[in-house]
């Protein structure tokens, strides 16, 4: 118990590293750590993806709120990207949600991995995400793409638990903002993600052990939280130092690595 606790407080410092410097909110961190902390204790009847996710989204719920505000204070946020883009995603993130808790587990890792593959492709291989001419005027979200495209952030990362700033991010790339604005923009987009997926995880009709709510592991998400939280104060003072391109490939190095472990585990 004290391995696994201690296991999840190192993540969630990782998991508040990311938060800052990428906008994930953690749920690509926290997702195959959860999932492989329940499957390593064996803990008796445990639903070891759906606990996954849902405690993913609540930690989310949290990590972007706060790194919401930094970014904020920062001067980071682009606020003609997040509304109303935000709403339709809050619609998308619902939906997703409640049918995440009608998915198999086996189903639900399949996804999580074909997701991260996919999202990796194309980061690679379509121009406009690792090298971006910064625009002082970037383009705006056309009226497609803040509702149907708001919508199906929202439907997929709340079913996955991963926030939606695989997709966010990439999509403010190529409407030509820096790396730091545009991960600094998917924090308050995470935020309904995370708060719809919560609530539905959370009432979800579920065989619930002891410290969980629906599906939420709140021992798990504590122990995250008390990690993440230290870390995102510090790790604002690095964001915006980092170079674009180096930025970048970060990104898709670490998510590369999220799919090697997600796949180590026993997808």
């Amino acid at each position: 118990m004290l391995t696994s606790i201690s296991i999840l407080l190192l993540f969630g410092c990782l998991t508040g590293m990311t938060t800052v410097l990428f906008g994930f909110g953690g749920g690509f961190v926290t997702v195959p750590v959860i999932y492989g902390v329940l499957t390593a204790t064996a803990r008796p009847g445990a639903d070891a993806m759906h606990v996954a996710v849902a405690t993913s989204a609540a930690v989310m719920v949290v990590n972007a709120a706060v790194a919401t505000l930094v970014q904020w204070r920062q001067g980071r946020l682009h606020r003609a990207y997040v509304w109303p883009l935000a709403a339709f995603i809050t619609v998308g993130a619902a939906a997703g949600s409640l049918a995440a808790t009608l998915t198999g587990g086996t189903a639900l890792r399949l996804l999580f991995a074909v997701y991260l593959l996919v999202t990796i492709l194309d980061g690679v291989v379509r121009k406009g995400f690792l090298s971006v001419a910064h625009q002082p005027r970037p383009k705006p979200l056309s009226r497609g793409t803040t509702t149907l495209g708001g919508t199906g952030i929202g439907l997929v990362a709340a079913a996955l638990g991963v926030g939606g700033s695989v997709m966010t991010v990439p999509l403010l790339r190529r409407r030509g903002l820096p790396m730091a604005e545009a991960t600094a923009t998917a924090n308050p987009l995470s935020v309904p993600v995370a708060v719809a997926g919560t609530l539905v995880y959370a009432c979800a009709p579920t065989a619930s052990g002891a410290g969980q709510l629906g599906y939420v592991d709140l021992a798990a998400g504590a122990a995250l939280l008390a990690g993440s939280l230290p870390t995102i104060a510090v790790a604002r003072r690095v964001v915006g130092r980092v170079p674009d391109r180096v930025h970048s490939t970060a990104y898709i190095v670490l998510l590369i690595i999220v799919l090697i472990v997600m796949l180590a585990i026993g997808l």
